[in-house]
C-alpha cells in the first residue's frame, strides 16, 4: 500500500508522463526511486531540465541547428550539480544541453533558461531588465516573482514542489509554453499581477 508521499510520486509520474524525466533517471531524480525521498533541489533540477521540452523558442534563439540549450543557474550550486548529473550525455529535442553556473551580474547572450535561486532574489529586477526583449525563460523560487517578470516560479504546496506560470512574461519574451506544461501548473496568470 502506498503512503501519501508515494501516492504523490505515482500521481506525478502519470500526470507528467514518463517522458517528463528521462526514463533511466526517474529513480535517480527521486533519490531511491518512486516512493523515495526526493530533495527539493533534485525535483527542481528535474523540472528545469525538462522545461525546454514544453517551451517553443523563436528560431533566432539558436545560432545554429545544433546549438545547445543553455540552462544558467544563479544562486544555487546544488541545483547546478544536480543539473550536470541529470543532463550528462543527454539531448533535449535533438540538441545538447549546456549547464552554466553564473557568478557575475551580466547575462550571456546564449542563455535559454535562467534559474534565479532565492539567495539572489534581490537581483531579479535587474536580471529581468537585462533579459528584456530576449527569448530567455526566467524561472525563480521567490514569492511575488511573477509580478517582477519571472515566467515560472517554484512554490511549495502541500509539501510538494509545484510551479506557477505568468503567460504575459513568457509572451513578451516570444516564448510559447505548451498546454501540457500549463496543465501541470499550480496557477497560470494572464494579465496584471500587481
Amino acid at each position: 500500500m502506498a503512503t501519501c508521499g508515494q501516492g504523490f510520486l505515482y500521481a506525478l509520474v502519470f500526470a507528467i508522463g514518463l517522458c517528463f524525466l528521462p526514463s533511466d533517471s526517474m529513480a535517480q531524480a527521486t533519490g531511491t526511486g518512486i516512493g523515495g525521498d526526493a530533495s527539493e533541489e533534485r525535483v527542481k533540477a528535474a523540472y528545469l531540465y525538462r522545461f525546454p521540452n514544453y517551451v517553443e523558442w523563436p528560431a533566432s534563439a539558436f545560432a545554429k541547428p545544433e546549438s545547445p540549450y543553455v540552462i544558467a543557474v544563479l544562486g544555487d550550486d546544488n541545483i547546478v550539480d544536480e543539473l550536470n548529473r541529470i543532463s550528462a550525455g543527454r539531448m533535449i529535442n535533438s540538441r545538447p544541453v549546456s549547464i552554466k553556473r553564473l557568478q557575475g551580474s551580466e547575462l550571456a547572450a546564449d542563455i535559454h533558461l535562467l534559474f534565479i535561486g532565492r539567495s539572489e532574489r534581490s537581483r531579479l529586477p535587474q536580471l529581468v531588465r537585462q533579459a528584456n526583449g530576449k527569448p530567455i525563460l526566467i524561472v525563480t523560487e521567490t514569492d511575488g516573482a511573477l509580478a517582477q517578470g519571472s515566467m515560472i516560479n517554484f512554490r511549495i504546496a502541500d509539501d510538494r514542489v509545484r510551479f506557477e506560470v505568468s503567460l504575459d512574461s513568457s509572451e513578451k519574451a516570444e516564448l510559447k509554453l505548451s498546454a501540457r506544461l500549463l496543465a501541470l501548473a499550480l496557477s497560470v496568470t494572464k494579465g496584471s499581477q500587481k
